[in-house]
C-alpha cells in the first residue's frame, strides 16, 4: 500500500468528522507471550489503515481545520541503544518524512501536548474499550480540561464512536486493497495446493500445517489466523486448532487456512480424502456442499442483500440432506424450523479484509445490508455429522466437509479471489497425494 492510499483515507475521515471534531487512534501494544518473550508484533488494523505505521507506542490524531497540522502522530523517539537491540525506529522526523504526518512528537510528550490539541474541540471520535489503559488517560485529559476550562477554550463535551465511520470506510475496498487481497488469496491457493499434494495416510495434521506455513513464508506472508487442520471426526469441530492427530486411511481432512499479505487476509477451506479417493458417502455429502457453495456465490452481486447467499446455501443443503434421508419432511417446513442446523450450524460467510472476520455492519436500520462493489466476503457452507450422532446411519457419522472461497463484489457481479484451487470432487482427487 503506497503513501497516497493512507493519505486518501485520512482525508476522507477528516471530511466525515468535520470541524470541531478530533479523531484519536492508538497503536496496538506489545504483548508478552511468556516471561520476557513477546508475541510477534501486529499493528492495530484501524491504526494501520490510517497511518501505514508499524511501530508500537504510537497515537494518531486527526484534527479537521487545524492550521498547523491536521494529522499529528505521536511515536517513539530515536534511541540508538534500544535500536541496537530491537531494530530501527522512525522517530518523529521519520514519521513526517516517510509516513505523511504533518506534525509529530515523541510519545513521552503526549501528556503535555495532546490535551492542548483537545481544548478547542467539541467532539472526540474514539473507540472506547479497545485500548482500556488509553481510555483512562483520555478520559482524565478531558476531565481536567472541563474542570480548568477558561475563556477561549471549548473542551470536548461529546464522545462519538469512531467505529461507525472508520469501519464503514474499511468495508469498501479500493483498487489497491483489492490487489492486496488477490495476492493474499493467490498465496493461500498455493499453500492449499502444496498441502493437498503432500497429503497421505499416516501423516500428522501438524505436517500439513507445516506445508501451509512454508508456502506462506515463501511469499512473504504469515498465517492470518490459527489454521484448522482436522482429520476424521476432528473435521466436525468447527474451531479445531490442536492439529495433533495422525491421519488415517479413509479419513477426510478439512483444512481451513489463510494468509496475511500487506495487512490483508485470505480465508480458504478445502476438504479432501486423505487417501485421495472419496467414499460414496463422503462424495454424496461433498457434492451437496459444493452445490451450496455455487448457489451462494451466484447470490454475491450488487443488489442482493447480505443474507441471500446464506439463504441459497441453506436451501441446497436442506434439499440435499432430505434426499439422503438425513432430514425428513417438506423442504420449506424444514427450513422454517431450522432443522438443517444440526448439520449446518454456522453462517455461510463473513466480511473479509484487514481482519479475517472483518469490520462492517451486516444490517442497516434493521434490514440486511445490500451488497455493493468493493465489499469482500467469504462463502463457506458446510455439513458436519458428528461421530457420536447415533440417530443417523453409521456410514454418515464423522463426515465433516466445508468449502470456503473469498469473493469480491464487482460492478457487474463478483470475482472469486481464490479461484483456481480445486473445487469439484474429481479435481480434488486428482490433486491429493500427487507430489
Amino acid at each position: 500500500m503506497n503513501r497516497k492510499e493512507f493519505g486518501r483515507r485520512r482525508r476522507h475521515l477528516i471530511e466525515m468528522i468535520g470541524a470541531g471534531g478530533v479523531a484519536i487512534v492508538p497503536a496496538a501494544q506489545l504483548k508478552k507471550r511468556n516471561r520476557d518473550v513477546e508475541y510477534p508484533y501486529r499493528q492495530d488494523s484501524d491504526f494501520y489503515y490510517l497511518t501505514g505505521f508499524n511501530e508500537p507506542e504510537a497515537v494518531a490524531v486527526l484534527i479537521p481545520g487545524r492550521d498547523q497540522a491536521e494529522y499529528v502522530l505521536f511515536c517513539r523517539d530515536r534511541d540508538p541503544e534500544r535500536e541496537a537491540w530491537d531494530g530501527a525506529r522512525a522517530g518523529p522526523e521519520g514519521a513526517i518524512a516517510s509516513f505523511g504526518a504533518e506534525d509529530a512528537f515523541p510519545i513521552d510528550d503526549i501528556d503535555d501536548i495532546l490535551p492542548g490539541l483537545l481544548e478547542t474541540c467539541e467532539r472526540v471520535f474514539y473507540t472506547m474499550g479497545s485500548h482500556p489503559e488509553f481510555d483512562q488517560r483520555l478520559i482524565e485529559w478531558v476531565r481536567k480540561l472541563r474542570e480548568g476550562g477558561g475563556s477561549g477554550t471549548h473542551s470536548p463535551h461529546e464522545f462519538v464512536t469512531l467505529d461507525h465511520y472508520l469501519h464503514d470506510m474499511r468495508l469498501f475496498k479500493s483498487r489497491s486493497e483489492a490487489a492486496a487481497m488477490r495476492k493474499a488469496a493467490r498465496i493461500g491457493v498455493k499453500a492449499h495446493e502444496r498441502a493437498m499434494r503432500s497429503c497421505r495416510p499416516g501423516k500428522w495434521e501438524y505436517e500439513m500445517q507445516a506445508e501451509l506455513d512454508y508456502e506462506f513464508a515463501l511469499h512473504g506472508a504469515t498465517a492470518s489466523y490459527q489454521p484448522i487442520v482436522g482429520s476424521g471426526a476432528n473435521a466436525c469441530t468447527l474451531h479445531y486448532v490442536e492439529n495433533r492427530a495422525r491421519m488415517q486411511d479413509g479419513d477426510l481432512l478439512l483444512v481451513d487456512a489463510g494468509c496475511e499479505y500487506d495487512y490483508y487476509a485470505s480465508d480458504i477451506t478445502r476438504t479432501y480424502p486423505v487417501n485421495g479417493r472419496f467414499s460414496d458417502a463422503q462424495r454424496a455429502i461433498y457434492d451437496i456442499v459444493l452445490e451450496a457453495s455455487e448457489a451462494a456465490i451466484e447470490k454475491v452481486h450488487p443488489g442482493c442483500h447480505w443474507n441471500e447467499p446464506h439463504d441459497a446455501a441453506v436451501e441446497v443443503i436442506t434439499r440435499g440432506l432430505r434426499a439422503l434421508g438425513l432430514l425428513k419432511g417438506g423442504v420449506k417446513t424444514l427450513i422454517k424450523k431450522e432443522a438443517y442446523k444440526q448439520f449446518f450450524m454456522h453462517r455461510t460467510g463473513h466480511w473479509l479484509g484487514m481482519d479475517v472476520h472483518d469490520v462492517g455492519d451486516y444490517k442497516v436500520d434493521g434490514e440486511w445490508r445490500l451488497l455493493e462493489p468493493g465489499m469482500v466476503m467469504t462463502v463457506e457452507p458446510g455439513i458436519y455429522i458428528s461421530a457420536n450422532q447415533k440417530d443417523v446411519p453409521k456410514k454418515w457419522r464423522g463426515i465433516g466437509i466445508r468449502i470456503e472461497d473469498d469473493v469480491l463484489v464487482t460492478r457487474t457481479g463478483n470475482e472469486v479471489l481464490s479461484a483456481g484451487l480445486a473445487r469439484t470432487a474429481t479435481e480434488v482427487e486428482a490433486l491429493v497425494g500427487s507430489a
